[in-house]
C-alpha cells in the first residue's frame, strides 16, 4: 500500500486530501488526529526471542536501543585511560592465555578426577546414626514389631514365601535385639 501524503487546512490540523475511485466518484476528505500513525507505518511486532537471536551477533543485550549501544562504544573507545578511582592503576595489557583444544580440556579433566572404591558399613548401631538415643531405641522397637509381625504371618500360614528382603529383614533380629539392650542400659545409666 502507498503510504498517504497529509495536508494541513488553515487550522493547521492534518487530513487526508479527496481522492477520486476507479469507478470516478470521489471520497471525503479525511480528518487526521494528533499522533496518529497509520497501520502500514506502524513496525511488526517482534519477540524478545527473535529480537535475542538477531541481535547475538552484534553483541547488544536485547531492548538496547543501537543509538545508546553506539553511544556506550565510543565513550569506551575514547577514555583508554580514565581511572575510576583516584590512584588505582589499570592494568591494560592483559596476557592473553592460549586457548586448548577440546581434546586437550578433556584429558586435564580426566587427570583430575580419582576413583575411590565406596565403603558401606554394615553395623546396624552405627546406621542408624541419630542425635537422640530416644528416637534410635524408637525407631529399633519398630523394626522389631515388624520383624515379629513377619514371623507370625508365616507361623499362621498367610505368608508362604517370603521374598529375598523380608528373609533379609527377619536375619537381623539378634542385632536389633542386642542393640535395644545396649540403648536401654545407656538409657537408664
Amino acid at each position: 500500500m502507498a503510504t498517504t501524503a497529509y495536508e494541513r487546512d488553515a487550522d493547521g490540523s492534518k487530513f487526508i486530501p479527496a481522492t477520486q475511485r476507479p469507478d470516478g466518484t470521489w471520497r471525503k476528505p479525511r480528518r487526521v488526529k494528533d499522533g496518529y500513525v497509520p497501520q502500514e507505518e506502524i513496525p511488526l511486532y517482534e519477540s524478545k526471542g527473535k529480537q535475542f537471536k538477531s541481535r547475538q551477533n552484534t553483541g547488544l543485550p536485547v531492548g538496547l536501543p543501537p543509538e545508546i549501544a553506539a553511544e556506550a562504544r565510543k565513550s569506551k573507545k575514547g577514555s583508554n585511560c580514565t581511572q575510576p578511582i583516584p590512584g588505582m592503576i589499570i592494568n591494560v595489557e592483559k596476557k592473553k592465555k592460549k586457548k586448548k583444544s577440546g581434546a586437550e580440556e578433556i584429558t586435564d579433566k580426566l587427570l583430575k578426577c580419582g576413583i575411590s572404591e565406596p565403603t558401606f558399613n554394615n553395623d546396624l548401631s552405627s546406621s542408624t546414626v541419630q542425635s537422640d538415643p530416644v528416637k534410635k531405641l524408637k525407631n529399633l522397637r519398630k523394626k522389631l514389631r515388624d520383624i515379629e509381625t513377619l514371623e507370625e504371618k508365616i507361623k499362621i500360614g498367610t505368608l508362604t514365601n517370603p521374598d529375598k528382603d523380608q528373609k533379609e529383614k527377619m536375619s537381623k533380629k539378634n542385632d536389633i535385639i542386642e542393640a535395644i539392650q545396649e540403648l536401654e542400659k545407656l538409657s537408664s545409666v
